[in-house]
C-alpha cells in the first residue's frame, strides 16, 4: 500500500491486508459503502486497551487513583459507556456533559464538573445533579454553597508557568483564563470546610497533548508544594489532588509517544518529594487524572471520499474531500496535523507529489494542514484520517449547510452505528417556521 511518506502508521487494530485498510475484522471500504462518507469509525478494543494501560500505570505508583474521562474529548454515549465499564468516572465541562455522563450510566459520585466562568443557570443545573465541582476561582464558592454542598470540591490553580504541548495550548501563565493564584485559596478552603464540604482538593493542569515527562513532573511538584502551603495556612490537608489532563499522543511523523509509565512514576516521585504521601503513617490523598485524548484519539479514523483533484502551481496538487473543517475542526483551529492514509490502493497512475488535502467549506483554512508528499488520487477514492477520536465529532458543526456525519463502533467483525448521520432536512431544526416576517 502506498501511504504518504510523511505520515505516521495507523495503530493496531487498524491494519493493512490484501491492499486495503481493516479495523478488527471489518474492511473500512465496507463501512464507507454501507454508511456513506464522511463517517467516524472507532475500534472499541483500542479504547479499552488505552483505558487499561492508563489505569495500570498510575495504580502501580500511587495507593489510591481515580481516573476521570474528559467528556469534552468525545461525548458519544456509547464511548462513555465503554470508559465507565473500564472504571473511569467523568470530567465534565458543562451541565450538558454531566447529563450525557449520567445517561451513559456514570454514577453521580464519579462525576466532577469543571465549568469555567459558570452562569447562575449552570450552577443551578449542577446543584440539581449534586455532582462534584472544580472551581476556577475561589470567589465562586459562596454562589455554590448558596445552592448546595458538593460531596467533593477542588480549587483550580494557575501553575503560573507556560507549557503548551504539541499544539502550544498553554494553560498556565498570567494571560491564561484558567485557575487562581495560590494565595486566594486558603481562606476559601476554610470556608468550604466550615460549610460542610467533606472532601477538598487542588487541581492544576500545565498543558495539552504533552509528549514528554518533564512537564508532568513539574506540574506535580507545583501541586505538591501547593498542598503543603494550603495545609499550613488553612489547617487541614487535601483529600485529593487532581493533575488534570494533557496526556498526549503523537500526531506528526517525527513525534514519539508519551512514556506513560515514566510520567506516572515522575508524578508520584515529585509529589512525595514535596512531602505528599511521603510519611507512611499519614494517609496519602487520592490522585486524580482527567485523560481524554490519550484514551480515544488513536481509536478512531475519519473516512472521507475524494471528491475532486485539481492541479496547482509547481506540481502542487489539491485533493478535495467530503470531510472538511465542519467535520474535523482541529486543523483549521489549531493548525493540527492529522495523517492521511489510503483505504485501498489509489486507482490513478502517477508519481507522488506535494498534496494539499482540502474540505468542501468555503474558507481558506479548510485544509488538513500544510502540503505533504502523497500518491495520486482520483475522484471516488477513500482516505482514512488518523487520530480522529478526540475533539473530532464533538467539535463538528453544520457550517456551510453540511450535515454532521455518522459514527460507527467496531467490535470484532461487527460494525454498529452509534450516531446516525444528520440529513439536509434536519438543518435548521428548532428554528421557528411560518412566523410572519416584517415587511421591508
Amino acid at each position: 500500500m502506498r501511504t504518504p511518506s510523511t505520515d505516521r502508521p495507523l495503530e493496531i487494530p487498524f491494519r493493512e491486508e490484501d491492499g486495503e485498510l481493516w479495523v478488527d475484522g471489518v474492511r473500512l471500504s465496507e463501512i464507507a459503502a454501507r454508511h456513506g462518507t464522511p463517517v467516524y469509525v472507532t475500534a472499541e478494543g483500542r479504547v479499552r486497551d488505552n483505558a487499561r494501560r492508563f489505569r495500570r500505570a498510575f495504580e502501580a505508583v500511587w495507593p489510591r487513583f481515580e481516573p476521570l474521562f474528559a467528556v469534552k474529548s468525545n461525548s458519544n454515549p456509547a464511548i462513555l459507556s465503554i470508559v465507565r465499564s473500564e472504571g473511569f468516572g467523568a470530567d465534565c465541562a458543562s451541565p450538558g456533559e454531566v447529563a450525557l455522563a449520567r445517561s451513559a450510566g456514570i454514577p453521580r459520585e464519579s462525576i466532577v464538573a469543571t465549568v469555567p466562568y459558570p452562569s447562575s443557570r449552570d450552577l443551578d443545573l449542577l446543584a440539581r445533579e449534586r455532582v462534584g465541582l472544580t472551581l476556577d476561582d475561589p470567589t465562586l464558592l459562596p454562589r455554590v454553597l448558596d445552592r448546595y454542598r458538593p460531596d467533593r470540591l477542588a480549587f483550580r490553580l494557575n501553575p503560573e508557568f507556560r507549557r503548551g504541548g504539541a499544539e502550544k495550548l498553554a494553560l498556565g501563565g498570567r494571560e491564561s483564563k484558567f485557575g487562581a493564584r495560590l494565595s486566594a485559596v486558603p481562606a476559601a478552603w476554610r470556608s468550604a470546610r466550615e460549610g460542610g464540604v467533606p472532601n477538598l482538593g487542588l487541581h492544576a493542569m500545565v498543558g495539552s497533548n504533552l509528549l514528554s515527562v518533564a512537564p508532568f513532573r513539574r506540574g506535580a511538584a507545583f501541586l505538591g508544594r501547593a498542598a503543603g502551603t494550603v495545609e499550613r495556612r488553612a489547617g487541614s490537608p487535601a483529600d485529593f489532588l487532581d493533575l488534570g489532563g494533557g496526556f498526549g499522543v503523537p500526531y506528526r511523523p517525527q513525534e514519539s509517544p508519551l512514556a506513560l509509565e515514566a510520567a506516572a512514576s515522575a508524578i508520584a516521585d515529585a509529589l512525595r518529594s514535596s512531602g505528599v504521601g511521603r510519611n507512611p503513617r499519614d494517609s496519602a490523598p487520592s490522585l486524580v487524572a482527567e485523560p481524554g485524548r490519550y484514551i480515544v484519539a488513536d481509536s478512531t479514523v475519519l473516512l472521507a471520499e475524494v471528491t475532486h483533484v485539481k492541479p496547482g502551481p509547481g506540481g502542487l496538487r489539491f485533493v478535495g474531500l467530503d470531510a472538511g473543517m465542519q467535520t474535523l475542526l482541529r486543523p483549521a483551529l489549531y493548525g493540527a496535523y492529522h495523517a492521511v492514509h489510503e483505504v485501498a490502493g489509489a486507482r490513478s497512475a502517477g508519481r507522488r507529489r506535494h498534496t494539499v488535502f482540502c474540505g468542501p467549506v468555503c474558507e481558506p483554512k479548510d485544509v488538513l494542514g500544510p502540503p505533504r508528499v502523497a500518491p495520486p488520487f482520483a475522484s471516488g477514492d477513500l482516505v482514512a484520517i488518523g487520530n480522529a477520536g478526540a475533539y473530532g465529532y464533538v467539535m463538528s458543526s453544520e457550517y456551510c449547510g453540511r450535515p454532521r456525519p455518522a459514527e460507527v463502533l467496531v467490535r470484532g467483525s461487527d460494525a454498529t452505528v452509534i450516531r446516525r448521520a444528520e440529513t439536509v432536512e434536519e438543518l435548521g431544526r428548532g428554528t421557528e417556521r411560518g412566523a410572519e416576517l416584517p415587511a421591508r
